[in-house]
């Protein structure tokens, strides 16, 4: 028997790895793989746009079906597994949540960057009000020290958050990082701590270790880590190191890698790779989600990604900013003509 404390596990391969295929998931891509997480016996699974309810758009892209078609796709085959949803307000709205509470979400994922925790009081005391659970994010955590971070995740406990998350949407942070973020949380709030983390500079599995081993008791993954930039923490991964190293999950082993392997793997539309875009924005802090906006401005400006990433990091752009993004790549290009 082991004495470590169990670690729950939030999969956002419907969510985050909307970013990984241009948010072109179908409903039926949505419902095998949300199958395969429940056979796998995964806690919670979420459901969005890449950039959460009410996020297909111009401005973040256009998903292959509605918040609705998808979450009523899902539904349907879970029976154990929670469902999950992202909201960042000023995406999406009340009405949005209510609508996926309709669909059958059990649970509100509320996020918000690293200083604008304020932004958050109306969803989540909706949420609350409606009997859902919520685990909050502080996105870009990297922007914010650990000290910030609490003031900010006091708030969210005081609209009534079950969890609050520390976010490295750009993976950014080292493990020291991660440590001093998560412990001073963990030490200074009332409600549990969690973590989500991205593999820009191939730390997805390592900080999250780190986030586990200073006390956050529920952190993110993908099925082979599908997710914005270089991806998520892999979940079968994280799964398999958790239980190597004690922590009990409650995911069966064999099933979550079959889910990886079998069925969501042949969806992979590019190799999700820590390469010199990812490592950039990494190295830079760059919102993860910024990777295919860049490759594309890069291409239409004939210049360096890089270049444009780390101008972004620079100016520290933020997520719905994206417009900065072709602003940025017009103006690099522009200096790069001049005599």
């Amino acid at each position: 028997m082991t004495d470590k404390q169990k670690i729950r596990i939030v999969d956002s391969t419907l969510r985050d790895g909307m970013h990984a295929v241009s948010h072109q998931f179908t409903p039926e891509d949505m419902a095998e793989i949300a199958s395969a997480a429940e056979k796998a016996c995964i806690d919670t699974i979420e459901v969005s746009h890449g950039d959460g309810l009410a996020g297909s758009s111009i401005n973040y892209g256009f998903s292959a079906a509605s918040d609705r078609e998808y979450l009523e796709a899902v539904s349907k085959v879970l029976n154990n597994t929670k469902l999950a949803v992202l909201l960042l307000p000023g995406i999406g709205t009340v009405k949005d949540l209510e609508e996926a509470i309709s669909c059958g979400t059990q649970v509100a994922r509320i996020a918000t960057h690293v200083t604008e925790a304020d932004i958050s009081q109306q969803h989540i005391e909706v949420a609350k009000k409606k009997g859902l659970e919520v685990l909050c994010f502080l996105m870009m955590a990297h922007m914010g020290s650990p000290e910030l971070m609490v003031e900010q995740g006091r708030l969210m406990q005081n609209y009534g958050a079950d969890c609050v998350y520390v976010v490295d949407s750009a993976g950014a942070l080292t493990m020291d990082g991660v440590r001093e973020r998560v412990s001073t949380l963990k030490n200074s709030l009332e409600v549990v701590v969690g973590f989500h983390g991205h593999n820009n500079l191939g730390l997805g599995i390592g900080n999250t270790i780190a986030a586990v081993e200073e006390g956050a008791t529920v952190v993110d993954g993908s099925l082979c880590g599908f997710g914005a930039g270089a991806g998520n923490a892999a979940t079968e991964v994280l799964v398999t190191v958790l239980e190597k190293m004690g922590y009990p999950t409650g995911v069966k082993l064999y099933e979550v890698m079959d889910a990886a392997e079998d069925v969501v793997k042949p969806k992979l539309k590019r190799p999700q790779l820590v390469d010199r875009n990812a490592l950039t924005m990494g190295y830079a802090g760059v919102y993860s989600s910024f990777m295919l906006h860049a490759r594309r401005a890069a291409e239409q400006f004939n210049i360096d990604a890089r270049d444009i990433l780390i101008e972004l990091g620079k100016r520290k752009v933020v997520g719905g900013q994206e417009d900065w993004i072709f602003d940025t790549a017009y103006e690099l290009a522009g200096k790069n003509k001049l005599p």
